[in-house]
């Protein structure tokens, strides 16, 4: 596949995406508190409530990787966003090779694309609007990035409390939805990967 095929489903998908991800992230920084220990070493989190018991707008900060998982380690900040640009990479050498012959497999790849270079820009931008290291090194604020998670949601019938996510966390699993869809059940997806 032609490399500058990538470009109109990039501007369609990824770009309009993208967007969307980053100006509801930043309206949730700049309209929401940061969470916080308080004094008696609770984590504080600003929750406000769209549908009582059901689902709640939060200010996240996510260091870590799905589910919260590294949240608050050392490491994660640094090796995350070395993951991320690999990711990309792979999907846009993969794409140039032809590895997503299909209409669905493309709109999945675009809105993994989306997804990382959201997530990403938090990684790379979050930590140095922290106030409490407004004057620390530039090492140390970078340190402290984190990805903005707000849309928390409680299954109310199974009674359980899916780990918050943002518009980003969305492309990507929509996406790796997609990608099951089609190679499960898409005959031109099997009839062009073999």
């Amino acid at each position: 596949m032609d490399a500058p095929k990538f470009l109109p489903w990039f501007l369609k998908i990824s770009l309009p995406l993208y967007v969307i991800d980053q100006l509801t992230k930043w309206w949730v920084v700049f309209n929401m508190k940061a969470p916080h220990f308080n004094e008696f070493g609770q984590y504080v989190v600003d929750r406000n409530p769209v549908i009582d018991g059901v689902f709640w707008i939060n200010r996240i900060h996510n260091q870590g990787m799905a589910w919260g998982i590294g949240n608050g380690s050392t490491w994660a900040p640094l090796v995350f966003p070395f993951i991320l640009t690999g990711a990309l990479v792979g999907i846009i050498f993969f794409w140039k090779k032809g590895g997503f012959p299909t209409r669905v497999t493309k709109i999945a790849a675009a809105l993994i694309i989306s997804g990382i270079i959201g997530n990403f820009t938090d990684r790379l931008l979050q930590g140095f609007f922290l106030e409490e290291y407004k004057d620390a090194s530039f090492l140390t604020r970078f340190t402290k990035g984190y990805v903005v998670d707000f849309l928390d949601f409680v299954i109310p019938v199974v009674d359980y409390h899916y780990p918050s996510f943002n518009v980003a966390d969305s492309c990507i699993c929509v996406a790796a939805g997609l990608l099951i869809w089609a190679s499960l059940f898409s005959k031109e997806y099997k009839e062009k990967a073999v």
